[in-house]
């Protein structure tokens, strides 16, 4: 058994491109129910009221849609060396050192065989509530503020691959994640694989691309306290016009309470309750899904509709 890396610390930010960036910004405001922690010439920083960190969303004005880029805190100052050193030694593309922004320093970039790129930073700015946002427990990161859907805290994302199996050597390679589950189909490929740098069930997920895209995104989720959070969050959506794309209901694969809906310029976002679900035992095993298991849809039975395997952003022009 190879043992575990804890270099990487956990998944602390995903920067997210909108072609509607003021309808997007309040969908993830006065909707979904982040806060703002700042704002910039092209960008606003956004996280969840337990987040710790400055900012886990940077939402970014552009003229397309997906993900710009995954951020990912590691766990001292040596580890970002030793990260380093690994990622320039293997066979992956990289990108250098960059300089950060408001919600931390330094960092170093770097990207998979699939156009995705991802950072590694260990210097970072912690979120300070002012007075109106002081919370009343000194153990809680902000003020409980009970706006819109008002998720507890970043939980994961998902990218598409056009090869999972490549994209699965590239997060072991690159920062030192564990394969908790995965899925095998009946054709050799692997469908869809799920990591973790912790001892959370995942906080990435890589499923295959079927939509003949590059560096494409298919969703971000915010976890909920529970189950409930989630079903106010669904009548929340429907009151606002969002689309609700599939939910609530249960996934089959890592066993979360799950909604996803389209926020204003298209891209996909979850809100999901894990439960008390951790991986703590050191020698996991990843748990292996066939193609007719995964048929036969999610823990209830409901099927996973069509978009949920093509739709992803930003959209494939088909010429």
């Amino acid at each position: 058994m190879t043992e575990h890396c804890f270099d990487v610390a956990h998944l602390g930010h995903v920067e997210i491109l909108t072609n509607k960036f003021d309808e997007s910004l309040d969908f993830f405001t006065r909707v979904y129910g982040l806060k703002i922690s700042g704002r910039d010439e092209n960008s606003a920083y956004l996280r969840a009221w337990d987040d710790y960190e400055f900012h886990t969303l940077k939402l970014t004005r552009s003229d397309t849609t997906g993900v710009a880029h995954i951020g990912y805190r590691v766990s001292s100052p040596e580890a970002l060396e030793r990260r380093v050193k690994a990622i320039e030694a293997s066979r992956f593309k990289t990108i250098g050192w960059v300089e950060g922004d408001l919600g931390h320093g330094r960092a170093f970039r770097f990207e998979d065989p699939f156009g995705h790129v991802f950072e590694i930073y260990w210097e970072t700015n912690r979120y300070q509530p002012d007075a109106a946002d002081k919370p009343a427990l000194k153990n809680m990161s902000s003020r409980f503020h009970a706006q819109g859907a008002s998720p507890r805290r970043l939980d994961h994302l998902n990218l598409l691959a056009a090869d999972v199996t490549e994209f699965r050597e590239f997060m072991v390679t690159c920062l030192g994640s564990r394969v908790t589950e995965q899925i095998q189909l009946d054709n050799g490929r692997l469908g869809g694989c799920w990591f973790t740098v912790n001892n959370k069930t995942y906080d990435l997920a890589c499923t295959e691309e079927h939509g003949g895209g590059f560096a494409r995104f298919h969703h971000i989720t915010y976890a909920t306290d529970q189950r409930e959070d989630i079903l106010r969050a669904a009548d929340i959506f429907l009151e606002n016009g969002v689309h609700i794309e599939t939910g609530p209901h249960k996934h089959a694969i890592q066993g979360t309470f799950f909604l996803y809906v389209w926020e204003p310029a298209g891209n996909r976002v979850e809100l999901a309750n894990s439960g008390a679900r951790l991986i703590l035992a050191p020698d996991w095993e990843p748990v292996t899904w066939t193609e007719t298991e995964r048929k036969k849809g999610q823990a209830w039975g409901l099927k996973t509709i069509e978009t949920f395997h093509t739709h992803g952003t930003p959209p494939v022009v088909h010429k």
